[in-house]
């Protein structure tokens, strides 16, 4: 019970007390029907008392707020109030009868005291239910006001920097009319430029009645990160501009398709402005057209705070200049390093200035030094540390790329003081942090990535311990709701000049093994000279074949993959690995190494795509090859490597000749396959539900014959009896699949008395494999396909609802019997638009029917037509918005309809249902109670789509994962709705952990 819910069984609870008092009034007229209303009200009263102790312990940690610990005291008071008139009404009545009777003849004169206790209740009882209504009354008036008004954007600003004087002078320029509209700050790296920008606009000028937005821009997006790639700069540009336009609430959600046009997200930009008036901070900007892009827009009052370090932007001319220097910061340092030392300043020691004037009052510098003399007050070691960084600075590599050469001796200063804060840390702390130099760190790095950085160098164990300290120390800044890591552009400059020691330390001061285990890592993030020096060593590697660092290589691969933050990411790493794996895939598969061939058949499934499989299977596609793996199967005990050699045979049938699908039918060990379906072998469900189908389109009707006679049909009927809802969905496809190309004459284990056992959904599925001849009573009415077609889209009012929904039900029953030709039919009439668009009607019935016609023709023959349908028109867009709608039931049936897409949609869908943020909207319906079901739904439907493939599927579920953490951080049902997630991934992923986990052969 939430507090919104105790509220309105508390209001119930006195709405039926209000009851009794009137049943009490006529009492007083009738004495001996009296001790029973003051029991009633007396028993109301106790469950007041219990409903308010209830809601007490329920929401002990939320009495903070304000309107509910109002409402609770309410409920106190009250009680207070009714409990004296009721003993007083109690004890009027209790007397005998011949003083009662007396008491009626002197009420009569006097008046009656019980009549008045009884107004005196209902009067506390009404005065408690109008107030309640007087506070929903308010609440409404002003959010009907609120929704008129149009939101003003806001900034957070940084802790730990003082407010300058810099920060009125710029904020004076904001305010003049006559200023330009563009206000640069420039400085040097680390000066307090971002911090400036951001105090500024947590409170801009009034006259910026649409507030203030942030928008970075950093070195990601910069030709140099591009290595001089017009499109691809164009391509990151055009990704930023479009996340703005949902920041100001232009776009609702980034739309994929539009995204990387850069002069098409410009038009929207200036029409997303029109009449606007905002501060707009454009921050760490590194080209000058970034600027001019912004300053050219017309017709809105906007005005354009833009920080950067680079002097080409500098130089632009229309825009007036703030330079931050050493003499403007010098007040704001002291402060700082306060913060920073969780010091007071009569705890700071004396010759703190003095280390103030060695850091130059440079805020980046002063606050790594105030956190590596953290708590110290000891004046000694702050006289070491002024010493060491003197030294450190003087030793201090000079930048390799900094752009304002000017200031190249400040910068060294600052590289001293990294220097500094690395000496004041564990070894294994600094040595992880020059290790870091070899990745790229122009955007996010993956914590996966990171902590395969501390693998090669230590115990895996002590990860978070360490890198704690480069956090702490202000070199790695750790992103709140991903687990990524990024760092300043001053870091960034220092790790730069450290890439040479990292590579050695990395590639070549190493044992060949870790150098296998971390090459896949430095393809994908490393550094681009980096990638070079990696790639030329992973085709040695494969090249000599040496099989403990082949299967180490191999599964690092794996591991990289999975740390994808995104499909298009993965789509990419899979490319690098694939372009170095493929030529040399047939001697790694013809090595006599069972571990070898278990491992490279795991890549060759999460790494190839169809058109590598064309390009480089035809090296194996050979008799020899076929019986090399039938022979190494008879042999093999260990399940994980049956089951990989078992998918290379499926992927030999599916992409081979004719003679090899008619080879591997004839070599594959199906009793096997049998084995692997039992129940108790649950962990390897899914890879042999893949094989299944792989060889089933191979071998069509010859496959199944031969699945027939080694009883693997009736290992599917025993799974979906006594199985898990994906094993029986996966276990439904599978059967479905046998009995539509064998027919159903081949059917002798699934009879009517095996389908009646089964749930309604799985009998809708199988029955008519098992009843074909079943016939279904005609109406008492012929009807024509047309008639039932005009009744769903004909929209007449006249038109009763209740033969709508009726032609709605002939339909599924049509789509279910009639399978792919009738879907086709259906499409001719465009009734699916018209279903999707009645599910988003009010008439519940009409809703119910709808959604049931979807459903059907969804998982019936011809399902992909509709989805490929839904998918071209758009509806998908209307769906993901009706999840939003104010009725309960529209909600309701678009969830389930959203959740069978998931179930059944190709990758291009379901990447688009997240970018329409379907995920954040079954969390936003999460939180008004939910327990989770829908994004666990989501979730779930991911594990039953055939289109992923397992990387995919890994990565793609992590991605919706971070999406739910991120929308629930900080709401009240953040707990119980990520517990149901965690559950379900801790259950669903112990087949993918288990297999994991059996890789440690090294």
């Amino acid at each position: 019970m939430d507090a919104l819910q105790a509220v309105a069984s508390a209001t119930q609870i006195i709405s039926s007390m209000v009851g009794a008092v009137g049943a009490l009034e006529q009492a007083s007229r009738n004495l001996d029907e009296a001790p029973k209303r003051i029991r009633s009200l007396e028993e109301f009263v106790c469950d007041l008392e219990n409903l308010t102790q209830r809601i007490k312990q329920k929401h002990v940690y939320k009495l903070h707020n304000a309107q509910l610990d109002y409402q609770i005291q309410s409920l106190h008071a009250l009680i207070e109030r009714l409990r004296p008139n009721i003993r007083k009404a109690r004890t009027i009545v209790s007397k005998s009868k011949i003083k009662n009777w007396s008491k009626v003849v002197w009420n009569s004169m006097a008046g009656d005291p019980l009549g008045k206790l009884t107004q005196s209740i209902k009067g506390d009882l009404n005065w408690w239910l109008e107030t309640q209504m007087l506070a929903q009354n308010v609440e409404k008036v002003i959010e009907s006001t609120a929704q008129g008004i149009p939101v003003r954007l806001k900034i957070k600003t940084d802790q730990g920097f003082p407010i300058s004087s810099q920060c009125n002078f710029v904020r004076d320029l904001l305010e003049q009319e006559d200023s330009h509209r563009v206000i640069l700050i420039v400085g040097l790296s680390g000066i307090g430029k971002s911090c400036l920008g951001r105090q500024v606009a947590s409170d801009p000028p009034k006259k910026f009645v649409g507030g203030a937005v942030e928008l970075g821009f950093g070195q990601w997006c910069s030709r140099a990160a591009c290595y001089g790639s017009k499109a691809e700069y164009q391509k990151r540009l055009a990704k930023k501009i479009s996340k703005f336009l949902v920041q100001i609430g232009f776009w609702k959600k980034v739309k994929e398709e539009n995204s990387g046009d850069l002069d098409y997200v410009c038009c929207l930009l200036q029409e997303a402005l029109y009449g606007k008036s905002i501060l707009i901070l454009l921050d760490d900007v590194w080209e000058q057209d970034i600027v001019q892009r912004f300053a050219k827009l017309y017709d809105n009052d906007c005005k354009y705070l833009v920080t950067t370090r680079n002097e080409a932007v500098y130089e632009i001319t229309e825009a007036e200049k703030v330079e931050l220097s050493k003499d403007q910061i010098r007040d704001i340092s002291k402060e700082i390093l306060l913060y920073h030392s969780l010091l007071s300043e009569e705890e700071l020691p004396g010759i703190a200035e003095s280390l103030l004037e060695q850091c130059g009052h440079h805020p980046l510098t002063v606050a790594v030094m105030g956190k590596a003399l953290r708590k110290e007050v000891r004046a000694e070691k702050w006289e070491k540390a002024i010493a060491n960084l003197s030294t450190f600075a003087t030793c201090a590599p000079g930048p390799v790329s900094y752009v304002n050469e000017k200031d190249a001796d400040d910068t060294l200063t600052i590289f001293g003081s990294f220097e500094f804060s690395l000496e004041a840390m564990p070894v294994d702390s600094k040595s992880l942090f020059i290790a870091l130099s070899a990745l790229s760190w122009a955007g996010p790095v993956p914590e996966e990535c990171v902590e395969a950085v501390w693998s090669f160098l230590g115990q895996e164990s002590l990860f978070s311990l360490i890198v704690c300290k480069l956090v702490e120390g202000s070199l790695l800044i750790k992103v709140d709701v991903d687990p990524l890591y990024q760092v300043h552009d001053m870091v960034s400059l220092y790790l730069d000049s450290k890439t040479t020691e990292s590579t050695e330390m990395l590639l070549h001061g190493s044992t060949p093994e870790k150098t296998a285990f971390i090459c896949p890592w430095l393809l994908i993030f490393g550094k681009e000279n980096v990638k070079k020096i990696v790639e030329q060593r992973m085709k040695l590697i494969f090249e000599i074949l040496e099989e403990k660092q082949v299967v180490i290589t191999l599964e690092s691969i794996l591991q990289a993959l999975m740390a994808s933050n995104s499909i298009s990411e993965l789509e990419a790493s899979r490319a690098s690995f694939s372009r170095i794996l493929g030529p040399r895939i047939a001697d790694i598969i013809s090595a006599n190494s069972q571990s070898l061939i278990a491992v490279s058949s795991e890549a060759i499934i999460n790494i190839f795509s169809k058109t590598d499989y064309c390009n480089y299977f035809p090296s194996i596609e050979t008799a020899s090859m076929v019986d090399k793996l039938a022979s190494i199967l008879e042999n093999c005990e260990n399940p994980l490597i049956r089951t990989n050699i078992l998918t290379i045979f499926a992927k030999l049938a599916e992409f081979g000749s004719p003679e090899i699908v008619d080879k591997v039918l004839q070599s594959i060990p199906f009793n096997q396959l049998a084995d692997l379906l039992s129940p108790n072998a649950q962990e390897w469900h899914e890879s042999i539900f893949t094989i299944l189908i792989s060889l089933t389109k191979a071998g069509n009707s010859k496959a199944v014959e031969r699945m027939f006679a080694f009883e693997i049909e009736k290992n599917l009927i025993k799974l979906i009896e006594c199985g898990s809802e994906l094993v029986q969905h996966h276990a439904i496809v599978t059967l479905k699949a046998f009995y539509e190309l064998a027919g159903p004459s081949s059917n002798s284990s699934l009879q009517p008395a095996n389908l009646d056992l089964l749930p309604w959904q799985v009998r809708l599925r199988l029955e008519r494999f098992v009843m074909p001849d079943r016939n279904i009573p005609l109406l008492p009415k012929r009807q024509t396909f047309e008639d039932l077609i005009h009744r769903v889209l004909d929209n007449d009012n006249k038109l009763q609802n209740s033969m709508r929904s009726e032609s709605a039900f002939l339909l599924m029953k049509l789509a279910y019997s009639g399978g792919e030709p009738c879907i086709k039919k259906f499409l001719e009439y465009d009734v699916i638009p018209e279903l999707v668009k009645m599910m988003q009607c009010h008439i519940a019935e009409l809703q119910d029917s709808a959604y049931t016609a979807l459903h059907q023709m969804l998982f019936g023959n011809g399902g992909v037509l509709v989805l490929d349908k839904i998918f071209k028109m758009g509806l998908i867009d209307k769906i993901a918005h009706a999840l939003e709608s104010k009725s309960v039931k529209t909600r309701e049936v678009n969830v389930h309809f959203i959740l069978d897409i998931v179930e059944l949609g190709k990758k291009a869908c379901l990447e688009r249902m997240l970018s329409l943020q379907v995920v954040e909207k079954l969390t936003k319906l999460e939180k008004c109670g939910g327990s989770g079901e829908n994004v666990v739904g989501f979730l779930k439907g991911m594990d039953k789509c055939k289109y992923l493939s397992m990387a995919e599927r890994k990565v793609m579920k992590q991605q919706v994962v971070r999406k739910v953490r991120s929308s629930l951080k900080g709401h009240k049902s953040e707990a119980r709705i990520l517990a149901a997630l965690d559950a379900f991934l801790s259950g669903g992923s112990r087949v993918a952990s288990s297999s994991g986990s059996r890789r440690n052969r090294k």
